[in-house]
């Protein structure tokens, strides 16, 4: 046991060692706490409501806990996964540990339970404030609490094992360089099946008893039953027991839970004990083999551009195509804009209260802002780590004699063109599904139109402004300081140019329905409100991109 403390010491002492961060750290506690709160309040709100509805409420919320808990550990095995794989056999300081007078079994236990921390953590926070508000619906008592906590700690614990077990195991097989790319790719096609079978289903049915025959067809679906030999059936039992009163329930599962983690924990030992150091070997041995690039050095689409700016997007290209974990994105974001768009198709406006005029418009409108988020997230994934991602070789960029500002704004434009076609297109096509009106569809256009280069410009500015270049891959840097400001920033410029044109497009919507003339001062401030949008827009994109350039250049001097 002393050695394994030995060897997470460095662990330990790089949290108490880290200065300068107070200031990064309670922005980070402050944001954190109100999405904590607000996943809470919705989750408290929407058990209150179940339990409103006679005979239902129990089953539906029982339902909800249940897909809860098989998220929770689907979430933990695939994040365990890749935090495994980097820990126990991609960490740059193997050679050193591992030259240790130290056992097998311990050096691997000692990269587990770091693992098992980074990967569950989080996931763990953001999972209690849905099954506290059980306990205060269902008035539950202190050990309530204590056991969800447990619970938690024993799915985190199982699933963290398995996951370990299987990437030690496949290493065996498969080079390490390219297991990661296979579990990202494998995770993301499986995460497109699920995603686009719960919408082939339609759950929103379950809500609309009027789609079954019968009363007692409805709650037969509402009451399938689970897989009973998953570790998450055993933790919805547990829970389930705690708050129903059942004691020999919650014991019986509560056992199957514990005896599960320590009996995975046994077996992995054996495991690591026999292959790991063989795994580990591999993993430092493996050669990388280098394909001809299949980008032709100068195509003829960029034959217009300078020969500069034709190299760097070459490289680009390449870059992106290379790795993996990059392209292989690019099917579940089509995916997820299929199923966006799909969501419009389906929606039941013929039926909504209001009339079909008004939700139509309305809701175009709104899209504009769920469009921008959407593409707020793409930004944030692919265009805010594009400076991050040149990683030890930024310094052939910096001693390059091109600019930092050329090397920016070619890095803008590359992403800028892609992410403009992709937004408007979904604008269009949705806008389409809605039927809106002549002047609503122009709008969204104009507005995309606008909203489009600012958010790539706060992206790309703001990633070099806080590069990450010892980064992993691209998700290290998006989850970053520098990333959460990026996300924070974009959301409010979003609300603000949206909050700006609510008021003047409602008056000109409405003015066109009843035929009504909008008098001079109403002229006045609808052109004010437009023209305050596009001046935002405009300085938002100045100012990033001039704070980039003036940050990166800082980095790249203290680098000389």
């Amino acid at each position: 046991m002393n050695d394994i403390l030995t060897l997470m010491t460095p662990r330990l002492l790089s949290f108490r060692n880290k200065k300068g961060n107070t200031a990064r750290l309670l922005l980070l506690g402050i944001i954190g706490v109100a999405f904590w709160g607000g996943l809470f309040a919705v989750s408290l709100r929407l058990l209150s409501y179940f339990q409103s509805i006679e005979e239902l409420g129990n089953i539906l919320a029982w339902k909800l806990l249940s897909m809860v808990m098989v998220i929770y550990f689907s979430l933990l095995v695939f994040s365990s996964i890749l935090t495994a794989l980097s820990k126990l056999f991609l960490s740059k300081d193997l050679l050193l540990v591992h030259a240790m007078p130290v056992k097998t079994y311990k050096i691997f236990c000692a990269r587990w339970i770091e693992s098992a921390v980074d990967s569950s953590w989080t996931i763990i926070i953001f999972t209690l404030p849905v099954l506290i508000s059980y306990g205060i619906v269902f008035k539950a008592g202190l050990f309530f609490y204590i056991l969800i906590l447990l619970v938690l700690l024993l799915l985190s614990l199982i699933a963290s094992i398995i996951s370990a077990v299987v990437v030690m195991v496949t290493v065996i097989i498969i080079p390490p360089g390219r297991i990661k790319s296979v579990f990202v790719f494998l995770g993301l096609l499986l995460f497109l099946l699920l995603y686009l079978a719960f919408r082939v289903v339609r759950p929103e049915r379950l809500v609309d008893p009027e789609a079954f025959e019968s009363f007692l067809s409805y709650l037969k679906i509402l009451q399938t039953p689970s897989a009973p030999y998953l570790p998450s059936t055993w933790a919805f039992d547990a829970i389930q027991a705690s708050l129903t009163g059942i004691t020999h329930t919650l014991y019986l599962n509560f056992s199957l839970l514990a005896a599960c983690g320590g009996a995975m924990i046994f077996i992995s030992l054996i495991i690591a004990d026999a292959i790991y150091m063989k795994g580990v070997s591999k993993s430092q041995t493996a050669r990388k083999t280098l394909r001809k690039p299949r980008v032709p050095q100068n195509p003829r689409v960029l034959s217009f551009l300078p020969m500069h700016v034709q190299a760097y997007v070459i490289k680009e290209i390449k870059v992106f195509f290379r790795d993996q974990t990059q392209w292989s994105q690019i099917f579940l974001i089509l995916a997820l804009i299929v199923i966006y768009i799909y969501n419009f198709k389906v929606l039941p406006l013929e039926r909504a209260p209001i009339k079909t005029v008004y939700l139509q418009n309305i809701l175009a409108f709104l899209n504009i802002g769920l469009a921008s988020f959407v593409l707020t997230a793409i930004t944030g994934r692919f265009a805010y780590p594009a400076v991050s991602l040149e990683g030890e070789a930024f310094w052939i960029v910096a001693s390059s004699p091109i600019r930092l500002k050329t090397f920016l704004w070619i890095k803008y434009f590359i992403y800028f063109v892609p992410l403009l076609i992709l937004t408007e297109g979904l604008i269009i096509a949705t806008n389409i599904l809605l039927q809106v009106s002549p002047f609503m569809m122009w709008l969204s256009i104009i507005t995309i139109l606008f909203i489009v280069p600012t958010v790539v410009a706060l992206g790309i500015g703001l990633g070099a402004a806080y590069p990450d270049f010892n980064s992993e891959n691209a998700a290290q840097a998006i989850t970053s300081f520098g990333g959460l400001i990026f996300m924070m920033i974009a959301a409010v410029y979003i609300t603000a140019v949206i909050s700006l044109e609510a008021g003047p497009v409602y008056r000109i919507f409405m003015s066109g329905i009843y035929d009504r003339s909008i008098h001079m001062s109403q002229w006045v401030w609808i052109f004010g409100a437009f023209t305050l949008a596009v001046l935002i827009s405009i300085f938002t994109v100045i100012f990033s991109m001039t704070y980039g350039v003036r940050r990166l250049t800082r980095i790249s001097r203290r680098m000389e």
